[in-house]
């Protein structure tokens, strides 16, 4: 089994190396793009499988010398140390060869939301928004910030496998901490909800113009005074879903526009993936949820600077780095339990 995968792993990394030196590919600029993705989305299992191909002569080579010289400690040893190295790349190979989410390579927009908590969970909201941004630019994504108001940020992430790192931080993030404003020092839950959609473009959704309910309106500021004197504020509403989108940051119509329908898209979209594959994309209402407290897929409690996923029990012991934008440990955690259960459904399903 895992000497066919091997095999397999070794024959597509060949074609796509020979794909990437062809003189026809690299003027092809789509094409030489493609071929590049491929190379490094297969270039981990590559490297699994030329270290297994190792293991196994070094585990042949200690066998071979041991009929040969008869019974030897050190040549024992390195016989068993093949050998348990060979198993734990067959485990590696497998799990570096499942299924990618047909989404991980695409740029996201992620929308926060206070939740469950008042004027605490407005600022808790806006936590997280700097929270992500820094992170984005930690992995050498770039960031739009699309729409933000006290309690309520859109913004879009632009980089190679984006999905793949901010999809793990939809849901309801809760937060435990002494408010400011609290005199008592009385530790206060609050929740702000997080939706990450994969960005859409205009192939993977059509959008008929006739669905869409389009009203402009003059944008406005804090306590209603006025941000400007045109209508320039754009709400579009698609009747058939009933999603509404807002825009109002920027001064020119058209370009709240050009945001609305691209938040739009992506929410088509991941209703669309939600329905065509329920067990591996939620849907934008199971991600964020109602925001109530007892609803929470992570907890932040600054008293003991301490943060739970509760999807995988992982628990880390640094809040403040965390809140800076150190979210690797949690998604390396979260991509391996992803991976770990797609390993599963597949084997389920191929008994």
């Amino acid at each position: 089994m895992i000497e066919s995968l091997v095999e397999q792993i070794e024959a597509r990394f060949a074609e796509v190396q020979a794909e990437m030196a062809d003189p026809e590919v690299i003027s092809d600029r789509l094409r030489y793009a493609e071929a590049g993705r491929r190379f490094n989305q297969l270039g981990p299992a590559a490297k699994l499988a030329d270290e297994w191909r190792r293991a196994q002569d070094d585990a042949a080579g200690a066998r071979e010398l041991l009929a040969e010289a008869g019974e030897d400690p050190e040549l024992r040893e390195m016989l068993d140390a093949a050998r348990e190295r060979s198993g734990e790349l067959e485990e590696e190979i497998r799990l570096a060869m499942v299924e990618r989410d047909p989404s991980d390579d695409k740029n996201v927009i992620v929308e926060i939301r206070a939740g469950a908590g008042g004027e605490e969970a407005g600022l808790w909201a806006g936590d997280l928004y700097r929270m992500f941004t820094r992170y984005a630019e930690k992995r050498g994504f770039k960031t739009e910030t699309l729409s933000a108001s006290d309690g309520a940020y859109t913004f879009e992430v632009r980089g190679d496998g984006a999905y793949s790192v901010f999809k793990f931080e939809g849901g309801t993030h809760r937060v435990q901490r002494v408010p400011e404003t609290e005199s008592q020092g009385r530790i206060h839950t609050s929740t702000a909800t997080v939706a990450v959609l994969p960005e859409a473009e205009e192939v993977d959704v059509q959008v008929d113009q006739n669905d869409l309910e389009i009203d402009v309106y003059r944008s406005s500021g804090p306590g209603g005074q006025s941000v400007n004197t045109t209508d320039s504020a754009v709400r579009i509403t698609h009747k058939p879903t009933g999603i509404v989108v807002s825009m109002q940051d920027e001064k020119s119509q058209l370009q709240n526009r050009e945001r609305a329908m691209k938040v739009l898209r992506a929410r088509l979209y991941e209703a669309k993936l939600a329905e065509q594959q329920a067990e591996l994309a939620a849907a934008l209402s199971a991600q964020v949820g109602t925001g109530e407290r007892a609803e929470k897929i992570r907890t932040y409690n600054f008293p003991e600077r301490r943060v739970t996923d509760h999807r995988i029990k992982f628990t880390a012991h640094n809040l403040d780095q965390l809140l800076q934008g150190d979210l690797d440990e949690f998604t390396a955690a979260l991509q391996d339990d992803e991976k770990r259960r797609r390993l599963d459904a597949a084997a389920a399903n191929n008994v």
